[in-house]
């Protein structure tokens, strides 16, 4: 039942501290991107978990928070994780996967669709570039079969 941090959960370690996010969001085809800037503070917990908080402008102009938390379980060789927000009622519940280059951790999700009608499959994806920067990307898979690209962040290191 217990468990010591493993090369795995080292890679968590590249996320701890505090970030700002530059991100442009799409909310649909026809939709203009959104651009903002929000906060990221994370810490590990453990040397098993990393949990972030983030704080930034919702598309209402209101502040919105979210808590999202990564791990890596040995015996399923993924990277289980969650992410709420203030702003939905939905609770992403992630399976993830690290590249052969351990550059780009991938975590999958369900959740509803934009239009409320149904699920769809969402990534989420961590792209290290160096102790400082680390990109946030999400897509959906459209009924196609297709995914498309909704959110492009970059993440610096606060100075």
């Amino acid at each position: 039942m217990f468990s010591q941090p493993q090369e795995e959960h080292k890679i968590l370690d590249q996320l701890v501290g505090e970030w700002v996010m530059e991100q442009e969001c799409k909310m649909g085809p026809d939709q203009p991107p959104m651009k903002s800037e929000s906060t990221i503070s994370t810490r590990s917990l453990g040397g098993l978990w990393i949990v972030s908080e983030m704080v930034g402008p919702g598309p209402d102009g209101t502040e919105h928070r979210s808590i999202m938390s990564v791990g890596y379980d040995p015996k399923l060789g993924k990277y289980p994780g969650t992410f709420i927000a203030s702003m939905m009622s939905h609770m992403w519940v992630y399976s993830g996967t690290l590249s052969a280059d351990k550059k780009r951790l991938v975590l999958a999700a369900t959740g509803p669709k934009w239009d409320g009608e149904g699920n769809a499959e969402y990534e989420d994806i961590i792209e290290f570039v160096d102790k400082d920067n680390w990109n946030f990307l999400s897509q959906i898979k459209g009924d196609d079969g297709k995914w498309t690209q909704f959110m492009t962040s970059k993440v610096r290191r606060k100075k």
